[in-house]
């Protein structure tokens, strides 16, 4: 939730019965009676990405020295649970998150956090990708950078086209795995690799 809002928040209360009742059912009845506050206590969670965009530079801002090291460094298969700001459904997939280090090596944990904020909020997955590889750029200034994400939305498996073994790839690539053809091949064989 926004620092504006809170769990107990009567208006978030009252717009979760609201909703409740807008689908058609009775947010009075037994099963529903505590619903608004798990809804909006799952919002805490789903939607923290508003809280973590803040505290990118305090994620990608511990480094190490390289010591020499220049080759790719990868975290592949991030898991990551986001939703689709068209239709405020849930989009999930894996996430591979790349770069070669200039000066500045990051822990690999910080991939991770880095994927979480930017996907616990409303967003499109396109966006997602840019954001990310974008900001390994901005925060690690490395020779190359790259985010491909691979994602089921839930807005085109259960409504409209219903195509249950449908998924989306998105990549962005940032300076040689953007210019050199030989690095983009590379960080796409070590994301098949295993």
């Amino acid at each position: 939730m926004t620092k504006n809002a809170t769990l107990s928040d009567t208006t978030t209360y009252n717009l979760i019965r609201e909703v409740i009742r807008r689908i058609g059912d009775d947010p009075s009845r037994e099963g529903l009676l505590d619903t608004p506050k798990r809804v909006a206590k799952s919002w805490g969670e789903l939607y923290a990405g508003y809280e973590l965009e803040s505290k990118i530079e305090e994620v990608l801002g511990v480094t190490f020295n390289t010591e020499g090291y220049d080759e790719i460094v990868l975290c592949k298969n991030i898991e990551f649970f986001s939703t689709c700001e068209h239709h405020m459904l849930p989009f999930y997939g894996m996430a591979h998150v790349g770069y070669i280090p200039n000066k500045k090596l990051v822990g690999l944990s910080k991939l991770a956090r880095l994927v979480e904020a930017y996907a616990r909020k409303l967003q499109i997955q396109e966006r997602l990708t840019s954001n990310i590889a974008n900001s390994l750029r901005n925060h690690l200034e490395p020779i190359g950078a790259g985010c491909v994400i691979e994602a089921k939305h839930q807005c085109m498996l259960c409504r409209g086209v219903k195509k249950q073994n449908s998924s989306m790839v998105t990549s962005t690539l940032l300076g040689a795995f953007y210019d050199d053809p030989r690095a983009r091949h590379e960080f796409f064989d070590l994301i098949k690799m295993g």
